[in-house]
């Protein structure tokens, strides 16, 4: 009881030194108290309702209920509160040594410090608006960007159901069937997958109703000659090479996204994850754990080599793939540290021919992701945190690692069923939320310049 009638008495002389206050009321400190501490206000802030409360006491509220409502009338509140500097200003000149013993008291207290700090992330995590053209822009916006995204879930889902269709188990029929027992009609599928070049060469197959059987047998000299006729030799080796391939393996290799994820689902599935995640640490998975099946393709693609001028001498070195050169693992080091999504959109560039939506949709996602990593970079660089990089990247990678082992270690009791769904939506509905991200990062960006 003897604090407030001390600071009752200091108010009392600061009166009589101006004589332009003393006329007004006397104010004690209990008319400056939180209706949650029942203190005095530190760091007042007050809320869209008009209560005010201690910022570290709305802190704890927070923390303790996660709820943005006024402790004391339940209002929700709108955007994120912020201190009444005129308030706090006016206290802590009327009572410095009320709010001196406070502060200090509060800065002690590692419950109070740590509610603050989240209190604050959780704050600078939301969207601000302005507060006049907040609500406006917020509808056309969102009206505007939330058409688009249904557009892009509509084809999603389209694209689902057609990959969920007869065509992909015609596909999976083929990478699962003995050569030997390939029909003409599955013979002649599997040379169409060759290259378009091969459109030369299909009737002449199908006329000699080339089987499996048959084609094991057939040679070069005999490709050569009637009734094949095939007298490009780049475009020879290219199908010999391929079947011997076949041969190696006893079943048709996979040659395109859908067949790949048939014959490896959980590699696939984890591919697709980490390239989003982690595409660093993804491609590095690629060169340590399947560099001759994956690797080398991926690297020849988006790294070719300058005399690969003809179609017909590309689809050969694909086929025959030889060790990278310095100026091609050059430029992979390059995009791979600075540009790591570029490369996964070259990738998929190449292959709009095979998969010409799912491309577009791997080209769009990962040209939002390289946007979202500079927005990431640049908050870095701005609130002068790149001491902090160095344990990002640990934590990030004991992350990615830790998830991949649980996945690892569960894949067998995983449903088939449930893989599908989280491998579709990895692949097309992802690009849609990304775009929604990046709208939000970019209405944060001008927020802080404005």
């Amino acid at each position: 009881m003897e604090e407030p009638q001390k600071y009752y008495l200091n108010t009392v002389d600061l009166e009589k030194d101006d004589p332009l206050k003393s006329t007004g009321p006397q104010i004690s400190v209990s008319e400056f108290s939180c209706h949650c501490c029942y203190d005095i206000l530190v760091n007042p802030t007050t809320l869209n309702c008009g209560h005010s409360f201690c910022r570290h006491c709305l802190a704890l509220w927070w923390a303790s209920s996660k709820k943005t409502e006024c402790p004391e009338c339940r209002e929700k509140w709108e955007g994120f509160p912020k201190v009444n500097i005129l308030l706090r200003d006016a206290i802590e000149k009327l009572f410095p040594d009320a709010i001196r013993m406070r502060l200090e008291d509060i800065q002690q207290n590692n419950d109070i410090v740590q509610s603050l700090a989240a209190f604050q992330k959780y704050g600078n995590d939301q969207i601000p608006l302005a507060p006049n053209t907040g609500r406006v822009n917020q509808q056309r916006g969102g009206g505007f960007f939330s058409g688009v995204l249904t557009a892009l879930t509509g084809v999603a889902v389209v694209l689902l159901v057609y990959h969920w269709s007869s065509k992909e188990s015609e596909h999976d029929l083929l990478v699962h069937k003995a050569v030997s027992k390939w029909t003409a009609e599955e013979v002649v599928l599997w040379l169409e997958q060759l290259g378009p070049w091969t459109s030369l060469y299909r009737e002449r197959f199908l006329s000699e109703r080339v089987n499996g059987r048959l084609l094991l047998t057939l040679t070069e000299e005999e490709f050569s000659k009637s009734p094949y006729t095939i007298e490009n030799s780049s475009h020879r080796r290219a199908i010999l090479m391929e079947l011997e391939r076949v041969k190696a393996l006893g079943v048709k290799p996979p040659q395109n996204l859908w067949e790949y994820k048939a014959v490896n689902p959980g590699r696939s599935l984890f591919l697709l994850y980490a390239l989003k995640s982690s595409p660093r640490l993804g491609l590095l998975y690629l060169y340590l754990f399947d560099y001759t099946d994956t690797f080398l393709p991926f690297i020849h693609t988006i790294c070719p080599l300058q005399e690969d001028s003809s179609r017909e001498d590309i689809i050969t070195k694909l086929l025959d793939l030889k060790e990278p050169t310095w100026k091609q693992w050059r430029e992979f080091l390059v995009k791979y540290s600075f540009l790591p999504y570029q490369l996964i959109a070259e990738f998929a560039w190449d292959w709009l021919g095979g998969h010409y939506w799912t491309s577009r949709f791997l080209i769009i996602n990962a040209m939002l992701l390289s946007v979202l990593e500079l927005f990431s970079f640049w908050r870095i660089w701005s609130r002068s945190e790149l001491k902090t990089v160095p344990q990002r990247m640990w934590n990030h990678f004991w992350k990615v690692s830790t998830q991949g082992l649980f996945v690892a270690m569960f894949w067998p009791l995983i449903p088939q069923f449930v893989c599908n769904c989280l491998f579709y939506w990895a692949l097309y509905f992802n690009p849609i939320i990304n775009i929604d991200l990046v709208v939000k990062e970019v209405r944060r960006l001008e927020t802080q310049v404005l």
